[in-house]
């Protein structure tokens, strides 16, 4: 059976010092948050935009030096929305990763 796409690019800055742990299965997971906030043409009008987004990654690949990143380094994060966790409201969501990279952004 053919399911709809659930792929999410998002980039913001890492608002606070990464969590990283390693789950009882030896998996290490890391947890952060980014921020975003910018201009956005909607409807034909200007407006803008401010967000925070909930982020786990998942794996050695993902987790590898991701602590060392300091709150306000820019991320984009490629991956899936999930419901945040099974106690969560429906409408609670994070983004699992699946790439993720430290981007520059202005100049």
């Amino acid at each position: 059976m053919d399911h709809p796409d659930n792929e999410l690019v998002f980039t913001g800055q890492l608002l606070k010092i990464v969590s990283v742990r390693t789950t009882p299965a030896g998996i290490r997971v890391a947890r952060f948050v980014l921020t975003h906030r910018s201009r956005r043409k909607e409807a034909g009008q200007w407006r803008e935009v401010q967000c925070r987004l909930s982020v786990v990654a998942s794996g050695e690949r993902l987790t590898a030096g991701i602590a060392e990143y300091s709150p306000g380094t820019w991320l984009t994060v490629k991956g899936f929305l999930s419901r945040a966790g099974y106690r969560a409201a429906d409408t609670r969501v994070e983004l699992h990763a699946l790439e993720m990279q430290p981007v520059t952004v202005g100049g």
